[in-house]
């Protein structure tokens, strides 16, 4: 299950890297403002599907859901793959989203259902290992392939490779079906109310609004900045990714077990500091010799995602079982609508020259550092709920113990 879930993981974070790469060859073909609108039209799309999911994510098969999002995500990656112009990607890249932004919070709401609360530190951990897998083999392969032919190849690789993965889910895959026999909303709309109106809840989705903004500021223009900002030559850009992936590839898996045992939220707190630090480093750069370019990509890299590790532990604690499939999908709501916003608004801040420079790329650094620092502040108010509802619930005396006693 582990294995499916992260190849399907990294078809989906793939699709949505890609265009990281991708940026350097579309910014001379669309302006910033309609890059950053390609970029933002996948999160803004998946908000209002998956706000449309969370009412019907606890009543069906969690394995027909999975597959249903993800049959339409591949199509999407087809359609974006013939789009030939601005316009037309634009509606291949809101195709895509509307089914691609719900699927990680399907994936989500089943390693919940199947894993222990004590090991799902570790299967996060494995599950993130499809983002560093995206960029050792995905992006750098969808590099080389649009440099050599065209743009519209990686998008052809990931359908291709999603397609044999969507068979092998519907085959190997068993029903998903514990959580139905707890659910006690009849009507979905009045679930997905309720789900968003429970005041246990409003706090992770507040946090969640500012997780996504680093990711989402920097990851479009990465590879411009670095080839034009940086210095880096255009095929050195290959081995930055691998180098990236590699470094997430081994320290995922140790991330999320050092956060079931040193505590999700002590981890959640130094890799945010290092992020911090790396971020106002990084988007401050001018030329740059190759091995610094590396060493500091990589270090980034890999705080940026071992923030994400402890979060998703952590989000996973609060939910009912009756109301996790909507917790997820109107948590990713939140962070698809906030990342969409944040892609916008860096493609209003980052100015692009007839070279190729980006203007103003510090002040994303300092956006985000600000947002990082919020996010410290909020996770502890977090944390300390999720510790505090944990205690409560094993001072609760067991039903067998009570009747003994009485």
């Amino acid at each position: 299950m582990i294995v499916l879930l992260s190849l399907m993981q990294f078809t989906v974070v793939l699709d949505f890297m890609v265009l990281n790469p991708l940026g350097e060859i579309l910014l001379h073909d669309f302006t910033t403002q309609q890059f950053g609108f390609v970029v933002a039209a996948y999160p803004f799309s998946a908000c209002i599907s998956a706000i449309v999911a969370a009412g019907f994510a606890d009543k069906f098969d969690r394995k027909k859901m999975l597959m249903l999002f993800y049959t339409g995500f591949i199509l999407g990656t087809y359609f974006c793959a013939l789009a030939n112009d601005y316009p037309t990607l634009l509606a291949a890249r809101i195709v895509t989203g509307l089914f691609g932004g719900v699927i990680s919070s399907i994936g989500m709401a089943i390693i919940v259902d199947l894993f222990r609360p004590e090991t799902r530190g570790r299967v996060m951990g494995y599950t993130q290992m499809a983002l560093a897998l995206s960029q050792i083999l995905g992006v750098p392969i969808g590099w080389e392939l649009a440099i050599r032919f065209n743009w519209h190849f990686p998008f052809w690789m990931i359908a291709a490779f999603g397609t044999l993965l969507g068979a092998a889910i519907g085959y190997y895959m068993q029903p998903i079906t514990g959580h139905l026999g707890k659910n006690t909303e009849k009507n979905a709309f009045r679930h997905l109310s309720s789900t968003v109106k429970n005041p246990r809840y409003r706090l992770a989705f507040l946090t969640t609004v500012l997780i996504a903004t680093g990711g989402y500021m920097l990851m479009p223009f990465g590879n411009a900045f670095s080839q034009h900002n940086m210095g880096i030559a255009k095929h050195d850009v290959t081995l930055l990714f691998m180098a990236s992936g590699l470094a997430n590839l081994i320290a995922s898996p140790l991330i999320g077990r050092l956060s079931d045992k040193a505590g999700r939220a002590n981890v959640f707190y130094a890799a945010s500091t290092v992020t911090l630090i790396m971020v106002i480093i990084y988007t401050n750069r001018g030329l740059t010799p190759f091995y610094l370019a590396m060493l500091i990509n990589v270090v980034m890299m890999v705080a940026v995602f071992a923030r994400i590790i402890p979060m998703q532990a952590t989000m996973t604690s609060l939910p009912t079982l009756q109301d996790r499939g909507s917790f997820m999908s109107v948590n990713a709501a939140v962070q698809q609508l906030s990342g969409g916003i944040a892609a916008v608004a860096a493609s209003r801040i980052v100015h692009s020259t007839e070279t190729g420079y980006l203007e103003h790329y510090p002040v994303l650094g300092y956006v985000i550092a600000v947002a990082l620092t919020v996010t410290m502040i909020m996770m502890y108010f977090l944390n300390r709920q999720v510790m505090a509802e944990a205690a409560a619930v094993k001072q609760q005396p067991e039903p067998g113990k009570m009747a003994a006693a009485s």
